[in-house]
């Protein structure tokens, strides 16, 4: 295992991480600057000019009010670990085979940047998972990012309730802030996959070099 691999991908991933879930706040109307009002309308929250669905206005009510215990800093430094820990765990238990469908979540054996279980999106059985929701984005062409964010909460939500001791849970309000643009050729996906090989997956410890680097990051960043 080539830890100078790790150590030159993990701070670059949290720095990448804080941003993609600061804009993904920033999209729900959460700034450092300001925080945009949200008005429910029926079934719809309408923030920022903006209509989503009511629960998304919800959830957001949620990362308000752990904002204004804490900072946006601290949630945001939450929210980018954890998602930065579980994309880890999907990529070591997805080069291993011990996803039981089958499919890789984050790669495609084949050297297609489409990743698997999106490819065989209409197969996947997970819990919670909407198969019509699942078949409709599939059948759309154009909302694979939309479906793919379905399949990464569904796969997190089913390895949680297999293995709670191992895969922690996510909460609703976390889950709001599960980062945009995952297909994006610069992503955050495409970034952990092509950043560190396929051989220096084979051993677990890579989980752990991936985690001290990424604290050393933050233990010597003074801010996002």
């Amino acid at each position: 295992m080539n830890t100078s691999r790790i150590k030159a991908y993990a701070p670059k991933a949290r720095r990448d991480f804080i941003k993609a879930v600061t804009e993904r706040a920033n999209l729900l109307g959460i700034t450092h600057n300001h925080i945009e009002p949200c008005e429910i309308k029926g079934d719809v929250a309408i923030i920022g000019g903006q209509p989503f669905p009511k629960r998304v206005g919800e959830l957001r009510d949620e990362i308000i009010r752990r904002i204004r215990r804490t900072s946006l800093k601290e949630v945001m430094e939450e929210a980018a670990y954890t998602w930065f820990n579980r994309f880890a765990a999907l990529r070591y238990m997805e080069i291993h085979d011990y996803l039981d469908h089958g499919y890789r979540v984050l790669s495609n054996r084949s050297g297609s940047d489409v990743p698997e279980i999106l490819e065989n999106a209409a197969d996947i059985d997970l819990p919670g998972l909407d198969r019509e929701k699942v078949i409709e984005l599939r059948l759309a062409g154009n909302r694979d990012d939309e479906l793919y964010r379905l399949l990464i909460i569904a796969q997190c939500k089913s390895l949680h309730d297999a293995m709670p001791f191992l895969f922690g849970r996510i909460d609703d309000a976390l889950k709001l802030l599960l980062p945009a643009n995952l297909l994006h050729s610069s992503g955050l996906v495409r970034k952990l996959v092509s950043s560190i090989p396929e051989e220096d997956w084979q051993n677990v410890e890579i989980i752990g070099w991936l985690y001290q680097f990424y604290i050393k990051e933050k233990n010597g960043s003074s801010g996002i």
